[in-house]
């Protein structure tokens, strides 16, 4: 009876272990394709029977539970707005008075009469050449026009008594003018052998050195760059033309110094470019610290729309139906309550993450700027915080 009775035991426990599942860790353990493919099916139709339950007690819960309807949203009240669109060109910072100084005359830079970053006005002396000896030929040539003057002169009172030659009277005259015309020829070739400035502003590099030869129109000697008025070039595709003229506003955005200034475009090209079918502009740029270099690259901002009574809503608001329609949602107060009311609408620019929106809105609506991505039209809401001011 005793055997029995444990073989009875041994037996059930067996039966048992066979009814048992083995669970995730053991069938990764046999590592066995077939067994672990199995499991995974097993726990998909799990998940699926689990998913359908819970899909069950939501709806029959929303069903019972009225308080939980009504969505919790954040509104805006609509109002007219100033819009402005910009399009982006890249440009660079230029300016007219930049300008690398070579002589007029060859010779030896005896001179330098300034040093990199000195100021310098317009006409004052930046260097001198060794004249070569021009100068004593200057002084001769002055002596000996001092003397024809005081013949022509002494000539003149002569003959405008009746005293005299004609012939002597002309003879002194044309000599005396000939020789005003050899010193003024002097003088300009000794002016040659002096550089100045042609304008007021910084001495930006000595190229060449004291003692050193330089040739007439070849060596190059000062670097002057004046950053008073410094303006961006940008070039602005032909589309364009009807929209940019001479005062538009612009922004400008410098990145290399962090910095972005607002202008006005004070000049526009008359010439399309075969090549890439744009033209050039010129915008002003302030540069009263002198941060501003020449050859920076800028990206010049465009005002080609302007609209001063706008409707403007958050991109972040504007859903697409499936229609393809542009759709948003606005908060409409009704009975008791209010609901959310689906508004389709059409879009004109948009700027800064800020869409235009050119009908379906008014001033006045109130706006659901938060909550919006679940909702459905007719859809019961909350309100949660109403803020007044345009998003």
């Amino acid at each position: 009876m005793k055997n029995i009775l444990t073989l009875l035991a041994v037996s059930l426990l067996l039966l048992s272990c066979g009814n048992k599942k083995d669970s995730v860790d053991d069938i990764i353990e046999n590592g066995n394709l077939g067994e672990m493919r199995a499991k995974k099916t097993e726990l998909l139709q799990e998940q699926s029977k689990l998913k359908a339950s819970i899909d069950s007690l939501t709806a029959a819960i929303e069903a019972k539970d009225t308080s939980k309807k009504a969505a919790l949203v954040t509104t805006t009240t609509l109002k007219d707005t100033l819009f402005e669109h910009y399009f982006e060109v890249q440009g660079n910072v230029e300016t007219d008075q930049n300008i690398v100084l070579y002589p007029e005359y060859t010779g030896v830079l005896t001179q330098v009469y300034v040093k990199e970053g000195q100021r310098v006005a317009k006409g004052q002396r930046l260097a001198r050449i060794d004249d070569g000896g021009l100068g004593s030929e200057l002084a001769r040539q002055e002596a000996q026009l001092a003397l024809a003057k005081t013949t022509f002169e002494r000539q003149k009172r002569l003959w405008d008594q009746k005293i005299g030659s004609e012939i002597s009277y002309l003879e002194a005259k044309t000599n005396y003018e000939a020789m005003q015309a050899a010193t003024n020829q002097m003088r300009s070739r000794i002016g040659k052998t002096v550089i100045t400035a042609p304008f007021s502003g910084v001495i930006d590099n000595l190229i060449a050195d004291q003692g050193q030869v330089v040739n007439a129109g070849q060596t190059p000697v000062i670097r002057l760059i004046n950053l008073s008025d410094m303006y961006v070039n940008a070039s602005i595709p032909e589309a364009y033309l009807g929209k940019v003229n001479e005062g538009t506003d612009v922004k400008i955005r410098l990145a290399s110094i962090g910095k972005t200034y607002e202008g006005k475009i004070r000049q526009v090209g008359n010439f399309v470019s075969p090549d890439n079918r744009t033209f050039d502009v010129k915008v002003a740029l302030p540069n009263a610290d002198s941060a501003i270099k020449p050859n920076l690259i800028a990206t010049v901002m465009v005002n080609d729309y302007t609209s001063e009574n706008a409707i403007v809503i958050p991109e972040n608001t504007i859903q697409q139906n499936a229609a393809g329609n542009s759709i948003t949602y606005i908060y409409v107060s009704e009975g008791d309550g209010a609901v959310a009311k689906q508004v389709q609408i059409e879009k004109g620019y948009t700027a800064d993450k800020q869409v235009e929106i050119v009908s379906g809105l008014k001033s006045g609506d109130q706006l659901i700027i938060e909550g919006v991505r679940t909702l459905r039209d007719g859809q019961e809401v909350t309100l949660e915080n109403q803020n007044s001011n345009n998003q």
